[in-house]
């Protein structure tokens, strides 16, 4: 029986630096993340941590030399971003792009129709824009934004928000939030925390949170706790482990 989970197996890769060289960062990484469940993964700058999320999205700067990544049984260690994401997966930056010149509805309608190509759904203007409509209200986001071009000029809560924003229309099974919490104001962390919990619950969809703080963990509850340092997973624990590791830091888990 084929599993609908996504399965992190021994993951080693590496960053692309600007001189073409490559730098090793992960250490092999073992996850596996049920549907519905919620996973967090906290540690220090530059243990690997966003770094895992890059390499699970497909991001072209990071190498997996070794070892595998799959969803529901596909293999998806060699696949480009873009059949990752009709797959199943969904990346919220920490720093999300600006693209200037193109809206942000049009780039919301590009998006839905490359997702709709792979089912072979036709794209009903009138209910998707009534949906994109429903989104805005959801995340408390002013309509102008659509007309504007995309992240240019949005404020960090604002690209945040509308990262959430593209979850709810692209539908993903597994999310990935990548310090989705660095730089939000607690009504934009309420509402985004809200947002995702909602729709995870909803569509029995996993999560990894990736965070440096419990701040966000206090609006949704993990499953599971990992503490994540020189590329890999050194423990896990339930929520309360958040709760330690924010008072007790991460040197007990460097080096050891």
């Amino acid at each position: 029986m084929v599993s609908n989970n996504l399965e992190i197996n021994n993951l080693h890769a590496s960053v692309i630096l600007d001189d073409e060289t490559e730098k090793g960062i992960l250490n092999g990484v073992d996850l596996t993340i049920k549907p519905g469940e919620i996973h967090a993964i906290m540690g220090p700058n530059g243990s690997g941590k966003s770094t895992l999320a890059y390499s699970l999205a497909g991001h072209p700067k990071y190498n997996i030399t070794s070892g595998s990544i799959s969803l529901a049984g596909t293999d998806l260690t060699n696949e480009t971003p873009d059949v990752r994401s009709r797959a199943g997966l969904f990346l919220s930056m920490q720093s999300p792009a600006e693209v200037d010149g193109i809206s942000m509805i049009n780039f919301l309608r590009t998006a839905r129709q490359a997702h709709n190509n792979e089912t072979g759904e036709k794209l009903v203007l009138t209910s998707f824009m009534k949906e994109v409509g429903q989104a805005y209200s959801d995340l408390e986001i002013d309509d102008s934004f659509k007309s504007r071009s995309v992240n240019v000029g949005f404020s960090g809560g604002e690209k945040k928000r509308h990262e959430i924003l593209q979850m709810k229309l692209l539908k993903p099974k597994f999310i990935i939030l990548d310090e989705v919490d660095s730089g939000l104001d607690v009504d934009a962390l309420r509402i985004i925390s809200r947002e995702v919990l909602s729709y995870a619950k909803e569509n029995n969809a996993g999560l990894l949170i990736i965070t440096h703080y419990n701040r966000i963990l206090e609006e949704i509850t993990p499953d599971f706790v990992h503490v994540f340092a020189e590329g890999k997973i050194k423990k896990s624990g339930d929520k309360e482990f958040a709760k330690e590791l924010e008072k007790t830091g991460y040197d007990n888990w460097v080096n050891n």
